[in-house]
């Protein structure tokens, strides 16, 4: 199987010390949600990822010993109010022959970062898009990208109708093609879980082909 896991990315900013409760009291006077109790167990059980199974809910429903029904109304209700960010499937790129990967980055004036970085999310070869603070005077890219292909060649044919159908050749950029794969962990907001009802957690990896994502300004 190629898919290694269902992710779900939580925003940072909203995990600290804190329940939706404590905002709302939405989860005490609900009970089609959980209480602070079992949100706490559940936000622990998914930071490593939703099960694999036919009913992943389910899985995490018995696994807590609570109703399906009351985790999937939680995890919406965590999607709704923004301390989910973000939920997407992880996939197994180089498994599936794209082996060059390149993360291309840019030097790009501040006033047009934000145009540039919503072009590049906007094609289908970029598969991440993010903007990073220049460290001059070793590094003078500020906006990076990444594209996976099958082969180099294939990746430097791709870069180059991106560049020319968008008219970014004026961006002085560079290509740099990883040379090992490493596995990719996402960050843990909780003490993990011993009610993990499986092995294929979230790893907080970008899907290949659907998720443009940033750490600091995102596009797309």
């Amino acid at each position: 199987m190629n898919v290694r896991t269902t992710a779900v990315r939580f925003k940072q900013t909203a995990l600290k010390n804190r329940t939706l409760s404590e905002d709302s009291g939405v989860l005490f006077r609900d009970s089609s949600v959980l209480d602070e109790l079992n949100q706490q167990r559940l936000r622990q059980a998914i930071q490593d990822g939703l099960p694999l199974t036919a009913q992943p809910y389910k899985t995490l429903a018995i696994a807590l010993g609570v109703q399906e029904d009351q985790v999937m109304n939680t995890i919406q209700l965590w999607s709704d109010t923004g301390l989910i960010k973000r939920m997407g499937l992880v996939v197994k790129h180089h498994s599936l022959g794209y082996r060059a990967n390149a993360m291309v980055v840019w030097d790009v004036p501040q006033d047009q970062i934000d145009r540039v970085g919503e072009i590049l999310s906007q094609c289908d070869v970029v598969t991440l898009c993010y903007q990073r603070p220049r460290r001059l005077p070793e590094w003078r890219y500020n906006l990076f990208s990444m594209i996976h292909g099958k082969n180099r060649a294939l990746v430097l044919e791709q870069l180059a109708d991106l560049v020319a159908e968008n008219q970014l050749d004026a961006f002085p950029r560079e290509v740099l093609f990883s040379y090992r794969l490493f596995k990719q962990c996402g960050g843990h907001y909780s003490k993990r879980s011993s009610l993990r009802p499986g092995n294929n957690m979230i790893e907080g990896q970008q899907n290949l082909s659907m998720v443009k994502n940033n750490a600091q300004v995102a596009y797309g």
